[in-house]
């Protein structure tokens, strides 16, 4: 079965011309959304992504109806094919996993996609190594400063409870027991 994604972003925009020519197009089922194409959070996109079957292909007037990023359509074209569907745009004919070369191409740009979180991965990396080798401290700023934590230490070798010690400089006592455990 062919179905149908329309969406446009405000209410004072027009759906009709995507309906037109996905209905042109043969879909059976369409969805309608009046959403902005940036959000994941999108009921009619999430009711089309679970109602797909294997055999069915997902149709879309143009790709920036589906997404409006790169990453997302990816992501969602990634979905589509998972549900052993296939996706077509009405106005790419390249963005047509219906046919070997429209696969290919969405192949290649998925391809794409995965070099590009790599790339990212090791950039985040690599700057972190380097942030860590310069002194750079990650994390939260501890709420007591060294001194405060021997003077903790000491007073609870004292016999001082963790409960009174934590009173003392206005932390609970449960971040006391990590910062003595750090």
């Amino acid at each position: 079965m062919k179905i149908g994604y329309a969406r446009v972003s405000t209410e004072d925009q027009n759906i009709d011309m995507q309906l037109t020519a996905l209905k042109k197009a043969g879909c059976k089922l369409i969805f309608k959304e009046k959403l902005s194409g940036t959000k994941w959070e999108r009921p009619e996109l999430q009711k089309m992504l679970s109602s797909i079957d294997a055999g069915d292909i997902v149709v879309v007037w143009r790709l920036d109806r589906l997404a409006r990023s790169t990453k997302m359509l990816l992501e969602i074209t990634e979905k589509i094919l998972e549900s052993k569907a296939k996706f077509k745009s009405l106005s790419e004919p390249w963005a047509d996993t219906t046919s070997p070369s429209g696969k290919m191409i969405m192949t290649f740009f998925a391809g794409m996609a995965e070099f590009e979180r790599d790339l990212i991965r090791i950039r985040t990396s690599t700057g972190r190594s380097e942030a860590l080798k310069r002194g750079v401290k990650f994390g939260r700023p501890s709420k007591i400063t060294p001194e405060q934590k021997k003077l903790a230490l000491r007073l609870l070798k004292e016999g001082k409870s963790i409960r009174d010690v934590a009173k003392l400089f206005d932390i609970h006592f449960t971040t006391l027991y990590r910062i003595l455990r750090s």
